[in-house]
């Protein structure tokens, strides 16, 4: 797997692991202990930077919430479907957490996923409110 097949594999797996957690069964914590144990054949490089990007987004949630609602005109996160907000909060906390990422990667690798797990109609909303995310942060 290449390094940019790697970077896409951690950051579906964190946007799982965000996605779990946001169902309200476990804590962040439990969510990162139990998720490993039926993904043993994932790479340790991978991993990590699952863990990394799950790590800074649980870390920032309440920064990372404010700044995802201040640009999705009119949308409550609770409102939003469950993989949209997750693929937001995966995306925004890359780009504070990983500045050497730029912002148009970020994007873009948030909507590839998008359009893995999520709507057709969710890809123009997510990357309204990813790219006026970069600019606050950039």
């Amino acid at each position: 797997m290449t390094v940019t097949g790697k970077r896409r594999k951690g950051r579906e797996l964190a946007m799982q692991m965000l996605f779990q957690a946001d169902m309200g069964r476990q804590t962040p914590e439990e969510v990162r202990k139990s998720f490993w144990q039926a993904r043993d054949e994932v790479e340790p490089e991978t991993r990590g930077f699952a863990e990394d990007l799950f790590r800074v987004a649980t870390a920032k949630a309440g920064e990372i919430d404010a700044a995802i609602e201040k640009h999705s005109d009119n949308w409550k996160l609770t409102r939003m479907p469950a993989v949209d907000r997750n693929v937001l909060r995966m995306a925004v906390a890359e780009m504070m957490g990983f500045r050497g990422t730029p912002a148009p990667i970020v994007i873009n690798e948030a909507l590839e996923i998008a359009k893995r797990y999520s709507s057709p109609e969710s890809i123009n909303f997510l990357n309204g409110v990813l790219d006026a995310i970069s600019k606050d942060v950039g």
